[in-house]
């Protein structure tokens, strides 16, 4: 079921989670997490990377906290891993999945 929503950090900054169908066409869902500025910097991310129909509507399904540790540590600020989550399943960077 494809949702999101977003937490904004103390510094301004907002991290938005989007469970999304795959874009490969492959059967399944993904969890993709971008840190940005704000959410519509996120989501314009999302969309120069090819994923056009990218919207954000409402916050049903926020970041938890690993989700906003594991994206706050990678240098790109942009990952995705498989949904609903594989318990040993790590995150990717989201060239993995465009790729």
């Amino acid at each position: 079921m494809p949702g999101g929503g977003f937490v904004r950090l103390p510094g301004g900054s907002v991290v938005v989670a989007l469970t999304l169908p795959r874009p490969s066409g492959d059967s399944g869902n993904v969890r993709v997490l971008v840190h940005a500025v704000n959410r519509a910097r996120a989501l314009t991310r999302l969309r120069n990377l090819g994923m056009r129909a990218v919207y954000l509507r409402g916050n049903a399904q926020p970041p938890t906290p690993d989700e906003v540790t594991a994206v706050l540590h990678h240098p790109d600020g942009l990952l995705w891993r498989c949904a609903p989550d594989r318990a040993a399943e790590l995150w990717h960077p989201i060239r993995a999945l465009l790729g």
